[in-house]
């Protein structure tokens, strides 16, 4: 490895242990290739030439650390995501929630909210939201508060109402929004279901039992070992026969939690729902 490479990756570890030290976040197994190019953002953004100068920055000022915090997490989702998902939920998973006398969620990794809120509209159509309590996680205040408002920009709608009709949406998605100020607000009678909290896979613990976890396009930016501490929360929350929902690009083929789940059968190759055994 190339001397500036190396030192680079000095920087970066002694930055992420910095972070952890100082404000509790844990990045130390993300992806490093990821978090390189995460902090090469901040750095652009914030007009710093040398990660040791972020580290300078960060440990000083919280207002710092706070920006940086916009970079090293992923905030990049839509209403209805990957469609086909939320299909196959509506079509194997709501019939089995739906014995439940009353139903937990979680969401973990909720980023801006559009999942979370996605997931409130099906389980409305399904008859299932007021005996439900969606639990929304994130370590990031900025996306949490965001998350909670309900609001999104209104040049948004379109790829909205695309998605939730490719879902298998029942109605008009805009009959759960209001619009003013070039912004759409979701009806707040969804919002009464919602529980918004911090909460990090890095290092906290399970706080409730749960009947479905949905977690999507987070592990990918984890390491193996953190990776494996995500799902082993994820084994603990999740009631037997409970439910989990990855991204298309995640697995729990090669972890070490894989026996603890099966696959649902009949599944498009790009989808991932698991039962917990």
């Amino acid at each position: 490895m190339p001397v500036d490479r190396a030192l680079d990756d000095i920087d970066l570890q002694l930055l992420l242990q910095a972070v952890y030290l100082r404000y509790q976040h844990d990045f130390r197994h993300y992806a490093p290739s990821s978090m390189r190019r995460r902090v090469g953002q901040a750095l652009d953004a914030l007009g710093l030439a040398r990660i040791s100068d972020l580290q300078h920055a960060v440990l000083r000022d919280e207002a710092v650390f706070a920006r940086l915090l916009q970079y090293l997490t992923v905030q990049v989702s839509d209403m209805f995501r990957d469609p086909d998902y939320f299909r196959l939920l509506r079509e194997q998973v709501v019939p089995a929630l739906a014995t439940y006398p009353w139903l937990k969620l979680w969401v973990a990794g909720c980023s801006r909210g559009e999942e979370v809120w996605s997931l409130a509209v099906l389980l409305q159509e399904e008859g299932l939201l007021e005996r439900s309590i969606l639990y929304a996680t994130d370590i990031n205040p900025v996306a949490l508060k965001q998350a909670e408002s309900g609001v999104f920009d209104l040049d948004r709608a379109a790829q909205f109402s695309r998605n939730y009709l490719q879902a298998g949406g029942r109605a008009c998605l805009s009959d759960y929004w209001r619009v003013g100020y070039d912004k759409l607000v979701f009806d707040r009678a969804l919002r009464r279901q919602i529980v918004f909290a911090d909460h990090s896979l890095a290092t906290d613990a399970v706080f409730s039992e749960v009947h479905l976890v949905s977690c999507r396009n987070v592990l990918i930016y984890f390491n193996d070992r953190l990776q494996a501490r995500a799902v082993g929360l994820f084994r603990d929350a999740l009631v037997r026969r409970g439910f989990l929902g990855l991204g298309s690009r995640e697995t729990l083929q090669f972890g070490p939690h894989a026996l603890a789940f099966r696959g649902l059968p009949d599944l498009p190759a790009d989808v991932r729902w698991y039962q917990r055994v």
